[in-house]
């Protein structure tokens, strides 16, 4: 058989990729100066990888699908609302909810940076921190849409919302047809990452 000459049989294809060797580096260096604890990094980390990601967000979306009263209040003025779930904190404060329905499509972007509602959403995707999403979001948000996987109907309008250090975005996504004997706990399952940027849609059951 043809022996697969790829990238893999190479040495230093088992080394990390350039970034992530930084990131080591600088991470051992900081560790022998005593300035962190990796124990206490790998914890942080967990947190808003495994534990927050996007479960609080879903839990968000899925109660203001659920009450009609909760989604008034959270849409009016959504830190009260957030507050009291106890979702708030560093990356957290001053968000704005902003809801998807047939006439308008909300995605979000932080043009400067990568502001992200971490309390929400955990740690942000590479691909929202990169320039070319921060770039073509706002120039030509249908064709990243697309990119994505998400066609909108010809009437939909699509608007952008530019997250900053003062503000931060959760979308509201639209709710599947066929959920209404859904509760909120099956309800998060269809509440995705992307969704609540704006980059996706929630899943049909």
């Amino acid at each position: 058989m043809p022996h697969d000459h790829s990238d893999h049989d190479h040495p230093h294809s088992l080394l990390p990729s350039d970034p992530a060797l930084r990131v080591k580096a600088l991470e051992t260096i900081l560790t022998q100066k005593g300035l962190i604890d990796p124990a206490a990094l790998d914890e942080i980390i967990d947190t808003y990888e495994n534990k927050i990601g996007p479960k609080n967000g879903a839990h968000v979306v899925a109660r203001a699908w659920s009450d009609p009263a909760f989604k008034a209040a959270l849409l009016d003025d959504a830190d009260p609302v957030l507050a009291e779930m106890g979702y708030y904190g560093r990356q957290g404060e001053h968000m704005v909810v902003v809801e998807n329905t047939d006439a308008v499509h909300n995605m979000v972007v932080c043009t400067l940076c990568s502001c992200y509602p971490w309390p929400l959403l955990g740690i942000p995707p590479g691909w929202y921190k990169s320039d070319a999403y921060r770039a073509r979001a706002v120039r030509e948000p249908r064709k990243v849409l697309a990119d994505f996987g998400v066609s909108l109907h010809e009437g939909t309008a699509v608007r952008v919302w530019d997250s900053t250090a003062e503000v931060r975005y959760l979308v509201l996504p639209q709710r599947p047809d066929g959920t209404d004997d859904m509760d909120e706990a099956a309800l998060m399952n269809l509440v995705t990452r992307d969704s609540m940027i704006g980059c996706g849609l929630a899943v049909h059951p």
